[in-house]
């Protein structure tokens, strides 16, 4: 899963389409820890001006972030506690994918957007 991920994060970057749909709003996620357990949970995105706010929940856990960028990719730094991290999105279709790591990590994670219906 990571693998595929992470080669679909490169060729969107690369070849993004200036045709979208809108980040805002409300995704489930499905995710893989760099210690490669998985994991699912929400998120939502809300447009801030010039920048976006990013609120994940994953096992009862909240991490708030800011993100910069547009509906094609997007760099985003998150909190969590203690935890500290920085993210990548990238739009897949109708999905979003999701690299990420904590600050001073070695290894990433990933996770896919799936559009929340209703």
């Amino acid at each position: 899963m990571f693998r595929k991920l992470l080669v679909s994060l490169m060729f969107l970057v690369a070849f993004a389409s200036a045709a979208s749909a809108q980040v805002t709003g409300r995704y489930d996620v499905e995710g893989q820890n760099p210690d490669k357990t998985t994991y699912v949970g929400s998120v939502s995105v809300e447009k801030t001006d010039e920048t976006y706010r990013v609120v994940w929940t994953i096992g009862g856990v909240r991490y708030v972030g800011t993100g910069i960028g547009n509906n094609d990719a997007m760099a985003i730094s998150y909190r969590s506690g203690n935890n500290t991290g920085v993210a990548f999105l990238a739009r897949d279709k109708g999905e979003y994918v999701l690299v990420w790591t904590y600050l001073g990590g070695t290894t990433i994670g990933a996770e896919r957007w799936l559009p929340r219906k209703g």
